[in-house]
Parts: C-alpha cells; structure tokens; sequence
C-alpha cells in the first residue's frame, strides 16, 4: 500500500504541477496582445519573417520564432539565434518561446507553426499560441506519409490551426472552402488575399528584396500588416532591411579553371508544385548556359516525397544531368524511371559529402552550368549550399 500512496502521490503532483503551467502559460499569452500564428505547407517561415520586420519597422515591439531550415527566434532589434533543442524538435518548445517573448516586452509575436500531425495542429493554436491572428501560406501535396493521403486531407490538417474569435488571412484558393468551413466553425473572420491582391504587388517593391522572395509571401504579409496598424511603404521597408531565412532561392557563382558554375539552392521547395516552380525560375533566370543539372537531396525517412519528385521532374523543362544525393535515392530514381526519365542521365551520389557532390557536377559541367539543389535542405542539402557559397565569386540573391 505504501508503494501505492508514493505512486498515487506523485501523479497527483505531476498532475498539479502540469495544470499549475497551463495557468502560468495562458497568462503569459495575455501579456501579448498580438499573437500571429503561421501555417502551410510552403512559405511559412518567409512570411513569419516579413510579418515579423514588418511590424517591427511600425514601432510594434516583435518577437518571432521560424522552425524552417534553422529554428531561430528573432528578437525586437532584429537580432536572431539558435533555438537550443536538447531533445530535438518538440511543439512544447513553443512554451519557452511565449516566456521569452514576454521577457523581452513583446507587443507581438509571430511565431511558425511547427506541428505536422492533425492533433498537434490543433493542440498548438488551441493550447500554445491562442493565436488573434492566424496565417495559412497554401496547402500542398507534401508530408503526405502524416498529413494525407491526399492534398485535400492536408488542408484539412491545416484547418486544424485556424483560432477561436480571431482573424484568418491565406492565399489558399484550391482548398479554400475548408479553411472557410473551420473559420466559421470557430467564430472567426476569413480574410482571403486575391491573385488581384499578389498583382498589386509591383515589380519595384519586389525589387527592393536582396533575395528571391514571392509576391504571394509578401501581399499575404503586407495584409496582415495592414490590419495591425502599419502603413504599406513602412511594412515594405522593414521588410526589405530584414534578414531572409537560410533556406530562402540563392545563386552562387563558381569559377572553376575556366568553366562558370552557377548553384541555385532551391532547397526549400520540396513539394512538386512549389520545386517545378522555382525550377521554372532558373530556367528563365540563367537561359543561355550550357548545361542544365538537377540534384534531388533525397531523405530515407521521406520516402513519399523522393517518390512525389521523381514522378513529377519527368513532365518538367529537362536537366541534362540529374544527380541524386542524400539517402533513400532508389525511391525517386525507380518513380522516375516508371515515368519515362532516361536513366542514362542519372548520376547517382548517395551518402556522399558535399565535397563529392561538387565534384561530381564539376564532372558533368559544360563551359557554362546551371546546377539546382531540390528536394530538402536537411542533412547534406545546407552542406552543399554552404559548399558552393564558401568558392563563389560572386553570390546573387536577388
């Protein structure tokens, strides 16, 4: 009995003490009166940031957290470091986020939402963030092992964030009807930013980016600015002065004994439609080069995704060379064989370090190439990124 009444008796602490946060937890939301939750499937830690400088150029004091390529928490003068993980990634770390904003007497906090389960979506805007403004960026076909089977169950799980008695702005049009559904379910306001919206963002402020951004990231952005006080040119200006994620579209240029060598991380778009459209983008951007080389970071534990990329590159503008990295290579290449892709043109390079990577498209270069990482940015990807940047001549991020 005695080892009962210990048991029963340290549950009931765990119990008190969990419940004790909870209080201590929502009070501290309270001493923030803006709270902008940010979810998508693309662009979320992009438009974290451009809400974030953007309120800060108003004279709002902000915090903001982004939980893309690096987890970072950006701090009111701009200044921004690692979020320490000792156990990993954890939506719980999302507490200590909250307390540090309150710390540094946030007005505001836009933070990303870094949940990819249907219940952790919703545990994260109903218990952690309690959010007075929520933003989805779109609903794509990605993480569909957790989130789908299919684009449209993704959006449902997205739905999952959208806050209680507060505002709802997105872009989404293909899904829009669930994210409506949720909206009015929970006694909140919809706010769609139109493709009109996206085209009243002129090439001049996009100009004044030193990075690719889209003008869908950034009208999404410019509106909920809008709603909180801050003039257009003034959310503009912060936005442009703000430090871009590490993930974000950058050229770097190599000039390799007499051969021209221009990387372009694409990274970061890792779901079909948004990779096929920065592609698109390099293509246009770099016409004239001689050679056209695609490398895929391919991930063991995303088999799904390697599998969604190779059946897709197949119907895209063509590479010349393809080179798969990473882990779990066969998983695209045997997609995108099934598809009709030239095996002949695949190189494959799994598990090797950045330093073979670049070898190996020095080997396949013409006297001018164009060479794109897709796919992922985890593991290797950020490696070979780091790779290119450290021997460019000339790095271009606009």
């Amino acid at each position: 009995m005695t080892g009962l009444w210990i048991l029963l008796s340290v549950t009931l602490l765990i119990i008190i003490a969990g419940l004790f946060e909870g209080v201590l937890h929502r009070r501290n939301l309270k001493r923030i009166p803006i709270r902008v939750h940010v979810n998508g499937t693309r662009g979320k830690s992009s438009v974290t940031r451009l809400i974030a400088s953007g309120l800060r150029q108003g004279g709002i004091r902000t915090c903001a957290k982004t939980t893309g390529t690096l987890a970072r928490m950006i701090f009111p003068d701009g200044s921004e470091y690692p979020v320490f993980r000792p156990s990993g990634p954890n939506v719980i770390e999302q507490v200590r986020i909250v307390n540090t904003a309150v710390a540094n007497d946030a007005q505001a906090m836009v933070v990303e939402c870094m949940a990819l389960l249907p219940f952790l979506q919703w545990f994260c805007e109903s218990r952690l963030v309690r959010a007075t403004h929520g933003v989805v960026t779109n609903a794509r076909a990605d993480h569909l092992d957790i989130m789908g089977p299919t684009e449209v169950n993704v959006a449902r799980a997205l739905a999952g964030m959208v806050p209680y008695r507060a505002k709802l702005y997105t872009c989404e049009k293909r899904h829009l009807s669930i994210f409506a559904d949720a909206a009015k379910d929970r006694h909140s306001e919809l706010i769609t930013v139109t493709d009109e919206d996206v085209a009243g963002v002129t090439d001049e402020e996009m100009a004044g980016f030193s990075y690719v951004e889209h003008p869908e990231n950034v009208a999404l952005a410019l509106r909920v600015c809008a709603d909180l006080g801050v003039d257009r040119q003034t959310a503009l200006q912060g936005m442009w002065n703000a430090h871009p994620d590490p993930g974000v579209m950058t050229t770097h240029r190599v000039e390799f004994f007499g051969r021209q060598i221009i990387f372009v991380n694409g990274f970061a778009a890792n779901d079909p439609e948004s990779t096929q459209r920065v592609w698109n983008i390099a293509l246009e951007r770099f016409p004239n080069v001689d050679k056209r080389i695609a490398i895929f970071n391919c991930r063991l534990d995303r088999p799904d995704r390697s599998q969604q990329l190779g059946r897709a590159c197949v119907a895209w503008m063509p590479a010349d060379r393809y080179i798969l990295v990473g882990s779990g290579t066969y998983a695209f290449a045997r997609a995108a064989s099934k598809k009709g892709l030239d095996m002949r043109k695949v190189v494959f390079a799994e598990d090797k370090r950045a330093s073979d990577i670049f070898e190996t498209v020095v080997g396949l270069a013409g006297k001018t190439t164009m060479a794109m990482g897709m796919g992922n940015i985890g593991g290797v990807g950020l490696d070979v990124v780091q790779y290119f940047h450290n021997r460019s001549v000339l790095e271009e991020t606009s």
